[in-house]
């Protein structure tokens, strides 16, 4: 149990940063957000309360896979601007696009 609250801890930290932040620095607070600390802290989580090597590394390539699919909700939002969306339409637009996109991890990670 003090695993699962150490872990919701880290996680909630690095989100509220990230948020704090981006009302100030907007571009390093994207920075912060890209880079894979959340699939870092996972990968070793999980190691350490499984100590399972190969479902560890199942699980690495599966991020490694669900990395540019999940890039898919940003797509919209390079648009917006050019076809004049709303928030709300490119926001919902890019949840479509994430399920497209978790389709597509789900049909590639069956070969692993």
């Amino acid at each position: 149990m003090y695993v699962f609250i150490i872990k919701v801890l880290v996680a909630s930290l690095i989100i509220s940063l990230a948020s704090w932040l981006s009302l100030k620095k907007p571009g390093l607070a994207g920075f912060i957000v890209a880079l894979p600390l959340v699939s870092i802290i996972s990968l070793m989580f999980s190691y350490l309360e499984h100590g399972d090597e190969n479902k560890t590394i199942i699980f690495a390539k599966s991020i490694f896979v669900g990395v540019p699919a999940s890039l898919l909700f940003f797509v919209p939002f390079f648009l917006a601007k050019t076809f004049g969306l709303s928030f709300i339409i490119t926001y919902s637009l890019g949840l479509i696009f994430l399920i497209i996109g978790f389709f597509i991890h789900r049909f590639i990670i069956q070969f692993f």
